[in-house]
Formats: structure tokens, C-alpha cells, sequence
């Protein structure tokens, strides 16, 4: 059997092992890339090391670890807050404001499943008190997440932008960001109209919401245990502020707090400048205003080094580690000729698509777009077909399918369905919708990116 045949089993093995089992495939990629590069082909384990991703490692350390530090001295709550005063009494812009906040979370670095874990039982919790459909509310936060997903900054797009920034293949970072932002935003619309958002635009709520956010800030930002409250909020976490009446102490330990949280968000603001703007490494600018942010409230970096998604980190380093083993074994290479074998550039193009899509609705999105863009590279280098297109088509079909119960981001909006919600009526229309998605997707991304031609 040739080396890469032999290769492809170990790849798909990977997969049904991780699917089938609690297993990291990053560990399980290790494992393919010594096996595959020692006893196949011969390679020293340095020679297997040096396609370790260090670069790709730092990011993702670096962008999680200053969102774990903005998580836990407030920030995120504040920005929470913040937007959930922009709803006033109109019940029918809460959905928008949960998919906006969840975009922004993601889009500033944090992985998709800890962005709707975060905010999912909040949005759920409102569905559940202004009679908004559950499904509406719940697919709402997860495509704000994939719909900030792929910012250049973020981990989906930090994974796609590395990957290809070894290639030949030019390139735009921000034509991904825009085409899953622009892709998920027209699906968000679509669900507002078909789920019942139109009647929500005659509704009002009094000021219940700004307490329910006032009340979420004040324990995420260190209320006491065993005060009293005068409100008992709803969902994960939710208690309410506490007595006016006091020494005062509380209001003066609220200003100490809001100092860390400024400067977190300054420092998010110049992430994105620097980064972006002056085309410095993610990773190091990254880590550099995390350790920043700890200095200035080394309580708040407590527990932080333990919210970094160390999983996330062995799933993408090991998977891009076996790729480059793959591309010693003559892989990539043996994919891409039998793709361009096929002599139809478009429909090999949906194909992939299709694959990236089914595959994820049960898998790792970021494991499969790391081991598919490496795979159609040769294939898009042919010029038969607009790579920037094909890419992004790729990156939306492959994500937007996290709304698959089997998911990770579907699971979590099931577990907090709202009291009073039949789980498994609610289970079964999140199936229906993540089928539609799986069918449907794939083919809209790759009519609306792909067949133009225009990127």
C-alpha cells in the first residue's frame, strides 16, 4: 500500500476515533505523525518536530489567555451590560444584541464554544421570560459566533490565515472575516422572519433587563457570598445587587474594579491596532497586554492560565503537525491531482465543501479546516478556480454546521433551554434546523463565493 493511501486511513481513522470516543485528535494527530513519519517513511522525530506550528501555538495561548484575564475581572460582563441597556423595552432587538455580543467576544479571541457558553444561558433565560422562541434565540448566539469567528485575530481565522500564509496562494484575511460575517448575518435575518421575530417588534418590557445585566455585573465582578439582594436574577449565575444601605465600601470597591476593566478594553482596542494596523504577530502582542492587564490586577489573572483552551491548543498543533507529515508522505499532492483529476473545478469545489460540512456537524470544525485547506491548496494553486473563494466557502460550510446538536455550540443551547421547555421537542428542532444547515449550507456558500468567480 502506498504511503499515501496508508496516510488518507490513518486520517479518517483519526476522525471516527475522535468522533466515536472522548478523544483529543490533536493527541491522536501526534500519535498518526509519529507512526506515519517513523515507521512509513522513515523520518527522525526532529524532521517530525519542525512542522510543530510555534507560531499558530503562541497566538492561541496569547489571544485565549488575555480573554480568560477580561472574563474574569469583569470586562466582558461590562460589555454584556452595555449592550443589553441598548434594548431599552424593545423585546424584538434582544436577539440582536445577544448575536452582536457573541460576535464581538469571538471576534476579539475567544473560542466559539466559550463565547455561547457564556452568553447562550443569558439569551435563553430572556427567550424564556419574553416568550421568544427558544430556537430563534439559541441559533442566534451561535452564528454571532462563527459570525466574528474568522476576524484575523480570532482562532478560526488566526488557523486558516496560518496555514495559508505558508503557501503560494494569495490571500485576504479580511475577505474571510466578511464572508462568514456577511454569511451568518443573512442566515440571523432569515431566522428573525421565518421564527417569529416580526411579532416581537409591537412588544415592550419594562427596565426588568438592565436589572437582570446589572445584576449579572455584580456578582461576575466579586459580589460577596451570603448578602443579601434585593432581585433574584435568571439563568447561570444570576443574583442580584445588593443593598444600597452600607458603608459605602461596595461603591468604592466598584470604581478599584473598573479600572482593570478600562484598561482591558484599551488593551483590546490596541490588540486590534497593532496587530492589524502595524502587522505585528498576534501571539506576541497578545501575550504581551495579557501579562500587562495581570500586573495591573493580579487577582483578576488568577485561574486565567487554566481557561486557556489547552485542548483547542493539542487539537490544532497536533493536527498541523500530522499535515506536515502528510505533505512528507505525498499526500497533498496525490489529493489535489486526483480533485483536478476530476476535470470540474466547481464541482470538486462543492465537494469539498460538502465534506467540510458533514464531517464537522459531528467533528471538530477547526480540526477539519486544518486538515482540508492544507489538502485543496495544490488544487487551488492550479488557477482553474478562485482560491479566496473556494477558501471562504470552505470556512463558512465547515462552521456554519456548529449548530448541530452533536456539536459542542448545539449542546450548550440545548442544555439551557428555558424552564417550562419540552428538551426534547426543542432537541428535535434543533436537529431539523442543523439537517437544513448541512444540506442547504454548502451549496449557498459555494453559489454565493464560488460560482461568481468574483473572489
Amino acid at each position: 500500500m502506498s504511503a499515501p493511501v496508508l496516510s488518507i486511513i490513518i486520517l479518517a481513522a483519526m476522525f471516527l476515533l475522535a468522533t466515536v470516543l472522548p478523544l483529543n485528535m490533536g493527541a491522536l494527530a501526534f500519535v498518526g505523525a509519529f507512526l506515519l513519519g517513523t515507521v512509513v517513511l522513515g523520518m527522525s522525530t526532529n524532521d517530525i518536530l519542525a512542522n510543530f506550528p510555534g507560531g499558530l501555538f503562541l497566538t492561541i495561548v496569547g489571544v485565549t489567555y488575555l480573554f480568560a484575564i477580561a472574563q474574569n475581572n469583569g470586562t466582558i460582563d461590562l460589555l454584556v451590560r452595555g449592550a443589553v441597556r441598548l434594548v431599552g423595552s424593545r423585546v424584538a432587538l434582544i436577539p440582536w444584541v445577544m448575536f452582536a455580543i457573541t460576535a464581538v467576544i469571538t471576534a476579539v479571541g475567544a473560542l466559539s464554544p466559550a463565547a455561547v457558553a457564556i452568553i447562550a444561558p443569558i439569551a435563553l433565560s430572556f427567550a424564556g421570560k419574553y416568550k421568544i422562541s427558544p430556537l430563534l434565540m439559541g441559533m442566534m448566539v451561535i452564528h454571532g459566533a462563527q459570525a466574528g469567528g474568522f476576524s484575523p485575530i480570532a482562532v478560526y481565522g488566526v488557523t486558516v490565515n496560518g496555514i495559508l500564509a505558508k503557501t503560494d496562494l494569495a490571500f485576504s484575511p479580511m475577505a474571510l472575516f466578511l464572508s462568514s460575517l456577511t454569511f451568518n448575518i443573512i442566515i440571523a435575518l432569515v431566522l428573525f422572519v421565518v421564527l417569529g421575530g416580526r411579532k416581537l417588534l409591537s412588544s415592550r418590557v419594562s427596565h426588568f433587563v438592565e436589572q437582570a445585566a446589572e445584576a449579572r455585573m455584580a456578582v461576575s465582578v466579586g459580589a460577596k457570598a451570603g448578602q443579601d439582594v434585593s432581585f433574584k436574577g435568571f439563568g447561570s449565575g444570576m443574583y442580584g445587587p445588593r443593598d444600597p444601605a452600607g458603608d459605602g465600601a461596595a461603591a468604592t470597591r466598584e470604581r478599584a474594579e473598573r479600572i482593570p476593566q478600562l484598561v482591558t478594553i484599551a488593551g483590546l482596542v490596541a490588540l486590534a491596532v497593532i496587530a492589524l494596523g502595524f502587522k505585528v504577530d498576534v501571539g506576541f502582542v497578545s501575550i504581551t497586554i495579557a501579562i500587562i492587564l495581570a500586573l495591573v490586577s493580579p487577582a483578576a489573572q488568577k485561574g486565567a492560565i487554566n481557561k486557556i483552551s489547552w485542548s483547542t491548543v493539542l487539537l490544532i498543533c497536533g493536527m498541523l503537525t500530522f499535515v506536515g507529515v502528510l505533505q512528507e508522505a505525498g499526500t497533498i499532492e496525490f489529493v489535489s491531482n486526483g480533485v483536478a483529476g476530476m476535470g470540474m473545478p466547481l464541482l470538486a469545489a462543492l465537494l469539498i465543501c460538502f465534506i467540510g460540512a458533514v464531517v464537522s456537524a459531528f467533528a471538530s470544525s477547526t480540526a477539519i479546516l486544518a486538515a482540508l485547506i492544507p489538502l485543496a491548496v495544490p488544487f487551488l494553486s492550479t488557477g482553474d478556480i478562485g482560491a479566496v473563494g473556494v477558501i471562504c466557502a470552505l470556512a463558512v460550510a465547515a462552521t456554519i454546521v456548529d449548530v448541530s446538536p452533536f456539536s459542542t455550540n448545539g449542546a450548550l443551547v440545548l442544555a439551557n433551554a428555558p424552564e417550562g421547555v419540552d428538551k426534547d421537542r426543542f432537541y428535535k428542532q434543533i436537529l431539523g434546523y442543523s439537517g437544513i444547515v448541512i444540506v442547504a449550507g454548502p451549496v449557498l456558500a459555494w453559489l454565493a463565493l464560488v460560482v461568481p468567480g468574483w473572489l
